[in-house]
C-alpha cells in the first residue's frame, strides 16, 4: 500500500465549501408540552415536601407544661376539628427558643410559635386548667378555641387524582390520535384520517433533478409526468392521456426516495407522502379509511401527486398471506386502493407514485395498466452514472486535487448511490483520524475496504498454524483466479483479519449482463482454490472454507435449476419470478428431477475443484512462493502475482484497473460479487 502522507501545502487542495444555512439563529425555542408537566410536578413537590417560613414548630406536651411552669407562654389556642393546639410565647421569652426556630422552620414573629397534637379536646382543657391553677397562671394566659378552614386543601385532595386521571386519558388519546390518525387534534375519532405529509406552495421541497444524479431514463420518465402537470395542453391536443401511476422499481439504495423528492421539488402541484406501513394499525378498518381520506383530500386539492414509499407493505398479492383463514387488515387495504386508482369513480388529475424493491411479490391487479401505467425500473449505477453520483456527494467535501473521480467509480461496481454516499462520509472520517487536512485516494480506498470487508483486526490473536494455513488458502484463491481466463480479475490478497474474514483476495469483477458457463465455471474454481490448497499443501481441510462452499452451492443449483446449463436436465427454468412460490408446499418437479438436479451439481462441484487441484498441483512452486510472501507481507498486489506466473490470459489487463473492493472471503464474506446473478 502507498504510504499516507498529509499535505503541507494549500497547492494540491480543492476547497468545496458547502453554504452555511444561518437561518435558525435568533429562533425562539418551540413550546413542548411536557413543560407543563414538569412544572406541575415541582409545583406538587414543593408543596408536599417544603415548609415555608411562618409555620409553627412541633413540639409536645411535656415541653408545653415546662413552658407554662416558666411563664414563658402567652397565648394558647385550641383547634377542635384538626386535634391541634397552637402555642404563642411572650416577647421576652422568644429569646429562650432561639435555637429551636432555626432553618426553614422558624415561625412567624407573632406566632403561633409552637404546636402539638391531642387526642381529645375535653380532656385536654380539663388537664390545661389543672395546670394553670397549678402554676397561677389563670390570668396571664389567654385560651381560645378556634376552626381551622382546610376547604382547599380538601378540595384537592378529593379531587387531585380525578384531575390526574383525566389529564393521562386526554393526553393518551391524543397521543394516539398523533401516531395512528394524524388530522385531529387529540380526537380519538380521527383515527381513521390519512396521515400523509402534504407539500406545497406553503412548504416546498428543496430537492429538484439536478440533485440526482445518473438515473437518465428513470428521470425521463417523472419528468414526463412533471411537464404534463405543468403543460397539459402539450399533449391532450394530440389526444394523450396523463398516466395514473408510476411505479419505481429497484434495489435498496439506488435512488426511488429521492427520485420522488426531486419530483416534490419540481412540480408546482400538491405532494402528498406517506408510507405503505402508515395505513394498517390495529384497528380494523382503519387502513381502508386512511385510504379514502387520502384520495378524498387529493382530489380537493387536484391536479396533485400523491407519493407511497414501500407500497408491498399493502401491495402484497392477495391469497398469499401466510396468515390463513385470518381477516388480513391489508387485503382489505389493498382492495380499497384498488377501488380508488381506478374504480368506478374516476380520480381526474392525480397521479400516484408509488416505490418498492420487492415488485414480485405484488399484486397483480395492481400492476395492470390504468392503475400503474408505467413501471420504472432504477437500476444500480454503471460506470458513468456512478461518476456523477460521486461528484454530487464530493461537494461539501475537500478533496486533494490530484484525486480523480472516474478512479473511484472504477474502484465501486456494483455499489448503489447511498453505498456511495457512505464511502464519502467514510473517507472523511479515516482522513480526521489521521489529522488530514485533506481527503486523499489512499483514504477512499481504505474507506471502500471498511464497508465491504469490515474493520481491520490486526490485534486479534491467531496461531502460526492457522496463519499459515489462511496464507495458503488466499494464495490459492489468487493462484487459481490468475490462471484462469474468465475469472475475475484479482487485485490484492491479505491476511490481516477483517469483520468475520480471516483474510480476504479482493477482485475487479467485469460489469457484464450476462454470463456464459465458461465463465461460471471458472468463478466455481476460482472460489474453490482456497480449500483445494488447503488439501494439496497440508493433506487436510479446514472449516475455513464453508463461505466459498455455500456459494459455489448456490451458483451450481442456479446453473441446473434455472439458467438450464446442464446436458442431462436440459433447458429448463424452475425459478417462479412472480415470488408466488415462496408460499407452496410443493415443489415444481418430482423427487427423480430433484436426484437429478443434485447428481449434477456435484457433479458440476467435483469437477470445479478436481480442476483446481490440479492447478495447483501444475503451478506448486509459484503457489507455494506466493504463500510465503504473504506470510511476509501480509498483503500482496498484482503486481506480486505477474511477477511469479507471468502476464494474465485474462481479457483486460489488470494494470488498467487498480485496487478494487470486490472480495472472495476466507471463513465468512459480507457481501457477494456484484454481477446480476439468481441465486436458487
Amino acid at each position: 500500500m502507498t504510504k499516507n502522507n498529509t499535505n503541507k501545502g494549500d497547492k494540491n487542495i480543492k476547497f468545496n465549501r458547502p453554504k452555511m444555512d444561518l437561518g435558525g439563529k435568533g429562533q425562539k425555542p418551540k413550546f413542548n408540552p411536557y413543560w407543563i408537566y414538569g412544572i406541575l410536578i415541582v409545583v406538587f413537590l414543593a408543596l408536599n415536601f417544603l415548609s415555608f417560613s411562618g409555620d409553627p414548630v412541633q413540639t409536645d406536651q411535656i415541653k408545653f407544661k415546662e413552658m407554662l411552669r416558666n411563664s414563658d407562654i402567652k397565648k394558647v389556642m385550641i383547634i377542635p376539628n384538626t386535634g391541634k393546639v397552637e402555642v404563642y410565647l411572650k416577647e421576652e421569652s422568644k429569646e429562650k427558643y432561639e435555637d429551636q426556630f432555626n432553618g426553614m422552620n422558624k415561625p412567624g414573629e407573632f406566632g403561633p410559635h409552637f404546636f402539638f397534637n391531642i387526642a381529645s379536646v375535653d380532656h385536654f382543657t380539663e388537664k390545661l386548667d389543672k395546670m394553670l391553677q397549678e402554676y397561677n397562671q389563670t390570668d396571664q394566659v389567654i385560651v381560645d378555641s378556634k376552626l381551622e378552614d382546610n376547604t382547599w386543601g380538601q378540595f384537592f385532595w378529593s379531587w387531585f387524582p380525578l384531575i390526574v386521571i383525566i389529564v393521562l386519558w386526554v393526553w393518551f388519546f391524543r397521543r394516539m390520535s398523533k401516531g395512528t390518525g394524524g388530522g385531529g387534534a387529540g380526537n380519538i375519532f380521527n383515527v381513521g384520517k390519512s396521515q400523509a405529509k402534504v407539500f406545497d406552495k406553503d412548504s416546498h421541497v428543496s430537492t429538484n433533478f439536478k440533485d440526482v444524479a445518473g438515473l437518465a431514463e428513470a428521470k425521463q420518465e417523472v419528468e414526463e409526468i412533471v411537464e404534463f402537470l405543468k403543460n397539459p395542453g402539450k399533449f391532450t391536443k394530440l389526444g394523450g392521456k396523463i398516466p395514473k401511476g408510476a411505479l419505481l422499481v429497484g434495489p435498496p439504495g439506488t435512488g426511488k426516495t429521492l427520485l420522488a423528492k426531486a419530483v416534490a421539488g419540481e412540480a408546482n402541484v400538491p405532494f402528498f407522502s406517506m408510507s405503505g406501513s402508515d395505513f394498517v394499525e390495529m384497528f380494523v378498518g382503519v387502513g381502508a379509511s386512511r385510504v379514502r381520506d387520502l384520495f378524498k383530500q387529493a382530489k380537493e386539492k387536484s391536479p396533485c401527486i400523491v407519493f407511497i414509499d414501500e407500497i408491498d407493505a399493502i401491495g402484497r398479492a392477495r391469497g398469499k398471506n401466510p396468515n390463513m383463514g385470518s381477516n388480513d387488515e391489508r387485503e382489505n387495504t389493498l382492495n380499497q386502493l384498488l377501488t380508488e386508482m381506478d374504480g368506478f369513480d374516476t380520480n381526474s388529475g392525480v397521479i400516484i407514485l408509488a416505490a418498492t424493491n420487492r415488485a414480485d411479490i405484488l399484486d397483480r391487479a395492481l400492476m395492470r395498466a390504468g392503475r400503474f401505467d408505467r413501471q420504472i425500473h432504477v437500476e444500480l449505477p454503471d460506470l458513468n452514472e456512478r461518476k456523477e453520483i460521486f461528484q454530487v456527494h464530493l461537494r461539501p467535501l475537500k478533496i486533494a486535487e490530484d484525486l480523480e473521480v472516474e478512479f473511484l467509480s472504477k474502484q465501486t461496481p456494483g455499489f448503489s448511490g447511498a453505498d456511495i454516499a457512505n464511502v464519502c462520509n467514510e473517507s472523511a472520517l479515516i482522513a480526521a483520524r489521521r489529522n488530514k487536512d485533506v481527503i486523499e485516494k489512499q483514504d477512499f480506498l481504505d474507506a471502500v475496504d471498511r464497508i465491504i470487508g469490515g474493520l481491520e483486526k490486526k490485534n486479534k490473536i491467531i496461531s502460526q498454524q492457522e496463519k499459515k494455513t489462511i496464507a495458503f488458502h488466499e494464495a490459492g484463491h489468487a493462484t487459481v483466479s490468475w490462471l484462469l481466463e474468465h475469472a475475475h480479475p484479482l487485485v490484492k490478497v491479505t491476511i490481516v483479519p477483517r469483520g468475520k474474514a480471516l483474510g480476504a483476495a479482493w477482485y475487479l469483477p467485469d460489469e457484464r449482463s450476462i454470463s456464459t458457463k465458461e465463465q461460471m465455471l471458472d468463478e466455481m474454481c476460482a472460489t474453490l482454490g482456497g480449500r483445494a490448497a488447503e488439501e494439496v499443501v497440508f493433506g487436510k481441510i479446514s472449516s475455513g472454507a464453508q463461505n466459498d462452499l455455500e456459494r459455489v452451492t448456490k451458483q451450481a443449483y442456479a446453473m441446473v435449476s434455472i439458467f438450464g446449463m446442464s446436458e442431462k436436465v436440459g433447458n429448463i427454468s424452475y425459478y417462479d419470478s412472480t415470488g408466488q412460490s415462496d408460499f407452496s408446499f410443493s415443489k415444481p418437479y418430482s423427487e427423480k428431477t430433484a436426484e437429478l438436479i443434485d447428481e449434477e451439481v456435484k457433479k458440476i462441484i467435483d469437477g470445479a475443484y478436481q480442476r483446481a487441484i490440479d492447478l495447483l498441483k501444475k503451478f506448486k512452486d509459484g503457489h507455494d512462493k506466493l504463500a510465503q510472501l504473504l506470510l511476509e507481507r501480509e498483503v500482496i498486489f498484482s503486481e506480486d502475482l505477474e511477477e511469479i506466473f507471468g502476464p494474465r490470459k485474462g481479457d483486460k489487463a489488470i494494470a488498467e484497473n487498480s485496487e478494487t473492493p470486490k472480495l472472495d472471503e476466507n471463513n465468512e464474506q459480507k457481501t457477494e460479487d456484484s454481477e446480476s446473478t439468481t441465486e436458487a
